[in-house]
């Protein structure tokens, strides 16, 4: 996990997962993949002079996306086949996905292909901040004529994805009645203030047949959040679990999540949140009392925090990454691929 101090602003080289090996949109039909695959490979292809092993990625990519089956299976996954740090460049436009094309915040590919979040060279001096216009990299403009977006603008302009389905019979009405609250909460107090940030709901939990309520990205930081309902009083978070007089609440499984999010998407920060709806409504109930290092700021694996709280302390978290106005296609698209 990464902490606020130590965050870094080079970050490591992006994964690229196949549609963006061969420059192709999520929701391409079999014909594109087959156009897209051989246009690349006549330019990576070895005996041209090409890069063996970006043609090994094309090929790969080409394999795996032409077969329905195959594919399927690896859009459950977050696109995560694609290996860290290949350095692999698009094969429609090569290395366009890195640049985005105006000016202040940006991130893109630094001259050593790794991705990094500082400012590109003339911009101004001022912090980007969360309440600025969203920034989209890479840039709708910067495309080349004839590239395909990574997806249509109208839905990376979307701040929120997909909702709570049913899962299962027993105890479906008041999961989704938490997670409608917590929903509604992000909709109604965090997304009007940050114009960049999405909120994704449903999604499949990474590498098991769990499920994830919702995640909410902005800039390079990732919150992963659940949803708990208790009735008012008084209670205790230890860090693991939650207390009220002699009876303890177990939260949502979350650390494991947030682990293997952290694994997919090493350029971000990725830390887990639990929201704690009170069962009148009241925002600022229960309250909760927090034992030495376990206080709701960011900081820690999982974050405990009653509704009111929990506003607050997402809001500070988003907001103090280092590029808050960002709109990151590549993330966005992963994090859609993995909705149930």
């Amino acid at each position: 996990m990464h902490s606020r101090a130590s965050e870094r602003s080079l970050v490591g080289e992006k994964h690229l997962t196949h549609y963006q090996v061969l420059g192709l949109a999520r929701s391409a039909s079999e014909r594109d993949i087959k156009i897209a695959y051989r246009k690349a490979a006549r330019i990576a292809h070895p005996d041209r002079g090409g890069d063996p092993a970006l043609f090994r990625q094309i090929t790969e990519a080409y394999e795996v996306l032409v077969d329905p089956a195959r594919r399927q299976s690896y859009d459950k996954s977050y696109g995560s086949a694609a290996p860290a740090g290949s350095g692999a460049r698009t094969a429609s436009g090569a290395g366009s996905y890195g640049s985005s094309g105006s000016s202040g915040g940006r991130a893109g590919f630094a001259a050593n292909g790794g991705f990094s979040t500082r400012r590109a060279p003339g911009s101004s001096g001022e912090r980007d901040k969360a309440g600025d216009p969203a920034v989209y990299v890479p840039a709708y403009e910067s495309l080349a004529d004839g590239e395909t977006p990574l997806m249509p603008r109208s839905t990376a302009a979307q701040p929120v994805h997909g909702a709570p389905r049913k899962r299962g019979v027993f105890g479906a009405s008041s999961r989704l009645a938490r997670e409608a609250r917590t929903a509604q909460l992000i909709m109604a107090q965090v997304l009007p203030g940050i114009p960049a940030a999405r909120l994704v709901n449903g999604l499949t939990a990474p590498f098991n047949n769990g499920y994830i309520d919702h995640v909410l990205v902005s800039g390079y930081r990732i919150a992963i959040i659940g949803s708990m309902l208790v009735p008012d009083g008084a209670y205790r978070w230890d860090g693991s679990a939650l207390a009220h007089g002699s009876r303890v609440a177990a939260p949502p499984q979350l650390i494991p999540a947030a682990r293997q999010f952290q694994d997919l998407f090493p350029e971000c920060n990725v830390t887990a949140w639990v929201c704690v709806h009170s069962s009148t409504g009241n925002l600022f109930e229960p309250v909760i009392d927090y034992a030495r290092g376990t206080e709701p700021d960011g900081s820690n694996t999982v974050n405990m925090a009653n509704a009111a709280r929990f506003v607050r302390e997402v809001k500070h978290f988003l907001a103090s990454g280092p590029s808050p106005n960002v709109v990151d296609l590549h993330v966005l698209d992963r994090l859609l691929g993995g909705m149930y």
